[in-house]
């Protein structure tokens, strides 16, 4: 007889039996062969009200629950109906938790039951889903889920997860289920048994799905995708489709369902392919709307095709790229009359490494649960992967250290020694980067190539870079240095241990059978062990020093920050430091150069190694290799002073004595940059919707290193009638901030953010320029909303990534987000999931933010205006950033509210409304501007 399931949810007043809590909700489907057989429910007379929160929640009132069932009388009829039946449910430790303890407080016997959750079974069998909540699962699998939170279609709609990953389950390769098999025991569901009959079954059919996929030393890939064969094209057809794209925007018009012409976008695609073309570098502003993707990917997919040269898009952040691929690729592909190859590159550590892995699958014990499940997601994900990108999975936050151990890294790369080599992710990526027309990557990879001598990308002279505002402080990140404790502890733990399972002892074994030296690599593993003593005291001491010079915490991550110039600190800790820096340089570079010495005669060829020794070999090198650059960086940071750098230590007040961070950064770019990359390419296009400061380009050029090179420049402004569809909102019955507290201050920001809240009935984002200021509005914000009418989203607070907060955001009905940093930019919330925007404060970066106060002083010292130079045209691109969250589409609507009365009390603060585009402006009490702009919001 098939096996029977009981799929169950329950809804209840809290999460605990033990203090009070009881069920008010029980909805349960039957399931066998596949299909519902069977339903239970019914509504449970808790024997207490049900709170505003649980109401809200659920939808289940009081009155719904007052004529119901007491669970008692219930409770025989549900355990009848589960009986023989597996038990199933979403989050399966709280439903049956709840249950087998509401059940023996009534004097029955839990039954023994296989359980399974679908959560895990989910995370496991679809590793790309981008959210495991029911609600959304369901949503991405095309379900009905009509009321989350009733137990009835909570239990209807895991039933069908259930039932979906059951389905996965059987389809999945022999090859897949025996690697699954070990790993699922340390499961909470009991599916083990599951795997091993499918095991069984496909055995004896011989089923075993081999054609379906590339089956290779134990793992089952997806095949990798045959490439279409290129078909010849009529060069004027070639040529009449330039002429309708680049000069009149017809063929656009034409391929495009309900394509809106916007000249903007017609002028971007001709400027683009003529500063190609007659190799100009150009600075392009496109205001939100002017749809500047296809302006630049259209041009450069001409010059692209036509030049035989490849184009390289770079942008600054994940998402764009994603939009690029997702969207406006395929729209190319469709509407282009000839064939053109796009492909994304990312950074090395982007890509996983089969050998690795492969290895890695080999040690199952003393691992973390989340370790298990991310291997285990990663077995069903490379069934399914083109590409190995992380990106495409969504591992638990437990899972990232399994990831920095099997990433690709070019250290322990074994290249054509390795049996993965022809199916290596990172290598097939490089290979169709080669192959490619254009390729889009990212300015952290692209500016990679300034400081490594080895170039990631192949040769190129025409480039666009988008959101290009950021072009400076990828460079500054990318050729600044960092070192930190935890970096070098993992090195040295794994190189200093002296047990048999020591990277150095399986060196030296290595060695010995080559007929080597080998007495020396345990000296070595013991002076790294000694060292690690001595940089955790190095740390700790450097933690004390930043503390006692920085009594309050300074930065947007709650540390404490300290600029510092080694050779002009002064007293006894300094002293101690400086030497302790200098006796870890001696130990480390001395054991590293050992190392070297060692590897040397191994490393020439001669020794002939099997491929697990290789990689044993590879691995090892790998990380002396780290090694010696982690002890450069901290020699550079602490042991040599340069004046073009800035130097600074962050401290985590409240973490471990050792939770210390150096780093440096060049004050200034734009000699490099003028130099390395824009004196060596052919064109590069710099666009994005705020590179402008009051309508003149000079800031940036000067920023970039751009004043020499006779930049074409274009200002286009957005196809969007704000006139007709924004309102910038100026309270004027808010404090001065000067002349308040902080905390005085956030109190006034925390009323007029709820009385918005209340008038508007919608969805509001507020945005600050410092996490202490948004952590003590949220406190007074949640204070007023005690009956949870809003859902408070903020960032730092509620747990998650940026792109989970968004979401949270998106579902709310009635939601409040409150953000810094990250969400000024970047974030897209069209028509009505955002009317309403809050900036608390003009977004000026504070002045002991340790580059920004290198930049003032450095314009100080060649007699420039520190404020009007530098920090004034930060803040505002950072404002027009800010001010273009709210408007996204031509149907939008929506307020700007501006809490800073600076805007409108001081000279500099007009530049901010100037360099936005012509928007009404309304100064007045705040109960005013509600009043008379009512039917706006």
């Amino acid at each position: 007889m098939s096996k029977k399931y009981v799929v169950l949810d329950l809804e209840t007043t809290g999460h605990s039996v033990a203090k009070g809590d009881r069920m008010i909700q029980i909805g349960a489907v039957k399931l066998q062969d596949g299909k519902i057989v069977d339903r239970f429910v019914t509504f449970i007379n808790p024997e207490q009200p049900i709170s505003s929160f649980i109401q809200e929640l659920t939808g289940i009132s009081d009155e719904d629950v007052k004529d119901a069932p007491l669970f008692r009388d219930v409770a025989s009829e549900l355990l009848d109906f589960m009986n023989d039946c597996a038990f199933v449910a979403h989050n399966v430790q709280f439903d049956w938790g709840f249950l087998s303890n509401q059940l023996k407080m009534e004097g029955y016997v839990v039954p023994k039951t296989a359980i399974y959750d679908t959560v895990e079974l989910s995370r496991i069998l679809m590793p790309k889903e981008e959210s495991y909540k029911l609600g959304m699962l369901a949503e991405q699998m095309g379900f009905t889920h009509d009321r989350p939170h009733q137990a009835d279609s909570d239990a209807e709609a895991t039933a069908m997860i259930f039932l979906h990953v059951l389905k996965k389950l059987k389809e999945l390769p022999l090859l897949t289920l025996q690697q699954l098999l070990p790993l699922s025991k340390r499961y909470k569901s009991h599916i083990q048994i599951d795997i091993q009959d499918l095991i069984t079954d496909k055995l004896k059919t011989g089923d075993t799905g081999e054609k379906d996929y590339d089956c290779f030393r134990g793992l089952a890939l997806k095949h990798k995708p045959q490439e279409p064969e290129e078909e010849k094209i009529d060069q004027s057809a070639v040529d009449e489709a330039r002429e309708s794209f680049l000069q009149t925007g017809e063929a656009l018009a034409t391929a495009i369902h309900q394509y809106e012409h916007r000249k903007g976008q017609q002028q971007m695609i001709h400027s683009v392919y003529q500063a190609f073309s007659q190799n100009e570098h150009a600075m392009i502003e496109a205001g939100t709307g002017t749809g500047k993707s296809l302006a630049y990917l259209i041009p450069s997919a001409f010059y692209a095709y036509e030049s035989k040269k490849p184009v390289v898009i770079s942008t600054q952040t994940i998402p764009l790229q994603d939009q690029l691929l997702s969207r406006d690729v395929p729209l190319l592909r469709k509407i282009l009359p000839f064939p053109i190859r796009f492909t994304l590159l990312k950074g090395r550590s982007h890509y996983l490494d089969l050998r690795k892995f492969e290895l890695s699958l080999e040690s199952n014990l003393d691992q973390s649960y989340d370790v298990i499940l991310s291997k285990s997601q990663i077995l069903i994900w490379l069934t399914e992967t083109e590409f190995g990108d992380i990106e495409e999975l969504n591992l638990p936050s437990g899972g990232r250290s399994l990831w920095y151990e099997i990433q690709s890294d070019a250290a322990s790369d074994l290249g054509r020694y390795s049996p993965w080599f022809s199916r290596c992710f990172y290598h097939r990526a490089r290979k169709r980067a080669q192959e490619a027309h254009v390729i889009i990557t990212n300015h952290a990879l692209l500016l990679t190539d300034l400081v490594h001598n080895q170039p990631l990308l192949p040769s190129y002279s025409h480039v666009v870079m988008d959101e290009a505002h950021h072009l400076e402080d990828t460079a500054s990140e990318r050729l600044g240095l960092k070192s930190d404790y935890l970096s070098f502890a993992f090195l040295l733990q794994r190189l200093g241990d002296t047990s048999d399972e020591g990277i150095l002892y399986k060196m030296a074994s290595l060695a010995k059978k080559a007929g080597h030296e080998s007495t020396k690599w345990a000296e070595c593993a013991e002076e790294l062990a000694e060292a690690k003593d001595e940089l955790d005291e190095l740390f700790r001491m450097i933690h004390a020093y930043a503390l006692q010079a920085k009594k309050r915490a300074s930065s947007d991550t709650g540390r404490a920050r300290y600029a510092y110039k080694a050779f002009e600190e002064t007293g006894e800790l300094w002293s101690a430091i400086i030497e302790c820096a200098m006796r870890v340089h001696a130990s480390l570079s001395g054991v590293c150069l050992q190392l070297a010495s060692l590897i040397a005669p191994m490393d020439d060829g001669q020794v002939d190694l099997v491929y697990r020794e290789r990689a044993v070999w590879a691995d090892g090198s790998r990380m002396i290799a780290s090694l010696l650059e982690e002890d450069d960086h901290l020699y550079e940071l602490l042991l040599e002073y340069d004046e073009n750098q800035v130097y600074w230590i962050e401290a985590e007040p409240k973490g471990a004595k050792n939770a210390t961070f150096l780093y440096s950064k060049p004050i200034d770019v734009s000699e490099r940059l003028a130099d390395d990359f824009f004196g060596r390419k052919k064109s590069v296009i710099l666009t994005s919707a705020t590179l402008t400061v009051n309508g003149s380009f000079d800031y940036q050029k000067n920023k970039l290193g751009l004043q020499d090179f006779g930049v074409l420049t274009s200002l286009i402004e957005s196809p969007f009638s704000y006139l007709e569809q924004a309102k910038v909102l100026i309270p004027s019955d808010l404090p001065a901030i000067k002349d308040v507290s902080d905390q005085e201050f956030a109190v006034e920001v925390a009323i007029k953010i709820w009385r918005i809240a209340e008038v508007s009935k919608g969805k509001l984002m507020v945005l600050f320029t410092s996490y202490e200021m948004l952590r003590q509005v949220y406190q007074y914000v949640k204070d007023f909303n005690e009956h949870e009418m809003f859902q408070l989203v903020g960032q730092g607070i509620t747990s998650g990534s940026r792109a989970k907060l968004m979401k949270m955001f998106k579902q709310s009905e009635y939601g409040m987000l409150f953000g810094t940093s990250s969400f000024w930019e970047g974030i897209d919330l069209p028509g009505d999931e955002l009317k309403h925007l809050i900036i608390v404060r003009l977004p000026f970066s504070p002045p002991d933010e340790p580059l920004l106060k290198a930049q003032l002083d450095q314009a100080k010292e060649l007699g420039k205006n520190p404020f009007m130079e530098v920090s004034l045209p930060q803040a505002i691109i950072r404002f027009k950033q800010g001010f273009g969250r709210l408007i996204r589409t031509q149907q939008d609507t929506g307020c700007v509210f501006v809490f800073d009365r600076r805007i409108s009390t001081t000279r500099y603060g007009s530049l901010f409304i100037k360099s936005l585009p012509n928007v009404p402006v309304h100064e007045g009490k705040l109960e005013d501007l509600l009043e008379e702009h009512l039917s706006f919001l």
